[in-house]
């Protein structure tokens, strides 16, 4: 088992088992230490995405009986940085109560303000929408994570058929259903109908685990993201080449350099229309196969599928229609050829808002892209700080991982505008 646990090609193995050792007796500890460690692996869960818990027994201070409580990742954490008062406390039996209370799924939202009443610690942050997915499977401790090779297959337009053929059944599937308390019963539902299963795929979104231990569900988390990602890498440019193939060629790195630093105060000042944006750049080698391929142009419209992807990059990018080696040294002739594509892309925006909201839907958001690709050179994020730009590329980075995965295994299916716009 020693050896074995350790043999991982595409994900890293990183329990010490001292450390383990001195958390041993402390479940919520054990929980924290499993979060952190598979949120240090961006393979395996995307900044702020994904979530993880574990349930113990407690003695409630009302009654002074032993008592069920699940400790849950709350809303707006990390998994990689989670700490105790990251946590939501919950009492197991109250949620399970609310089952009574669930008017179906128009009424999904007052079920988030419903939580609030089964919290056992006080000090709780505030639960998430995920809170019930947890709550109504039976397992002490369970991941919900967004690999990038499982959200490839749970994206695949036959992605059942390979979570079934791969896992041999020992992976079940649900197909695309938004978040909430409705997905909690359905999940329920699915194990029930499965047992013994050691996971369930969450079509188009992610991976649900678990195990009796902290350290046997991150064993068995890290097992079945290998095999997917073992099954992508076995099967990737078979086919066909990865993407299609090379459409166009980069330019050196130090081109791109110069001509990301030249274009970039340009982009921000169109980015900037609405409120003052910050930039980022890469030209990591993920993103230039993929601007420089010749599914770009078919693919890139489609959009994200993990919901996690596109609440920080929005539903699609911005392609510039500009050679990676352009003279721009006359910056006035370079904004003037870019005024007519952010405008195509925010009156874009502006119709997606229209055709799909709702009549208590917030005021439309700021209809410039927060991904912008330039083939040849590589990819501008922007955002409203430093970080947020940052995490924007990592995130679309991984976007491109599930569709490099998806398309090397069957076809790449994004979420339906009004399903996107409705997260």
């Amino acid at each position: 088992m020693e050896s074995k646990t350790r043999d991982f090609q595409h994900v890293d193995y990183l329990w010490d088992e001292a450390k383990a050792a001195s958390l041993a007796g402390d479940e919520v500890a054990l929980l924290l230490y499993r979060s952190n460690l598979l949120g240090a692996d961006l393979r395996i869960t995307n900044f702020g995405g994904g979530n993880t818990s574990c349930k113990t027994m407690e003695t409630d201070p009302l009654t002074g009986e032993e008592t069920e409580v699940m400790w849950v990742k709350g809303s707006g954490g990390d998994i990689g940085t989670l700490k105790r008062n990251g946590l939501a406390g919950l009492y197991v039996d109250r949620l399970h109560a609310l089952k009574k209370r669930y008017r179906g799924l128009a009424f999904e939202d007052e079920m988030v303000g419903l939580f609030y009443h089964c919290i056992y610690d006080l000090d709780s942050r505030a639960p998430s929408i995920d809170t019930a997915l947890h709550a109504f499977l039976p397992f002490r401790h369970i991941d919900h994570l967004h690999p990038d090779a499982a959200i490839a297959i749970a994206a695949a337009k036959d992605g059942k058929q390979i979570t079934e053929e791969l896992w041999d059944g020992q992976i079940a599937w649900l197909p695309w259903q938004r978040p909430g308390f409705d997905l909690g019963l359905k999940l329920e539902a699915c194990l029930a109908e499965n047992p013994g299963i050691r996971g369930i795929m969450l079509g188009q979104h992610g991976l649900f685990t678990w195990g009796d231990t902290a350290f046997e569900c991150y064993i068995n988390s890290l097992e079945v993201i290998e095999q997917a990602s073992a099954y992508l890498m076995a099967h990737e440019g078979k086919k066909r080449p990865v993407f299609g193939g090379a459409k166009r060629e980069a330019l050196p790195a130090a081109q791109r350099q110069a001509q990301a630093a030249s274009l970039a105060p340009i982009l921000r000042g169109f980015c900037s229309s609405e409120q003052a944006m910050i930039g980022h750049f890469t030209d990591d080698e993920r993103v230039l196969q993929f601007v420089n391929s010749a599914d770009l142009d078919r693919l890139a419209p489609l959009g994200t599928s993990c919901p996690d992807h596109f609440l920080r990059t929005k539903i699609r990018p911005l392609v510039l229609d500009i050679p990676a080696d352009a003279d721009l040294g006359d910056p006035a002739a370079i904004k003037a050829g870019l005024e007519a594509p952010f405008a195509q892309y925010r009156a874009s925006y502006k119709d997606y808002y229209e055709t799909c909201k709702h009549p208590d839907s917030p005021a439309m958001r700021d209809p410039n892209p927060v991904v912008i690709l330039w083939p040849g050179v590589g990819m501008f994020t922007f955002a409203k700080n430093k970080q947020t730009a940052r995490v924007a590329a990592e995130f679309y980075i991984n976007a491109i991982n599930v569709m490099r995965g998806a398309e090397a295994v069957s076809t790449y299916v994004s979420l339906p505008m009004q399903e996107a716009f409705n997260i």
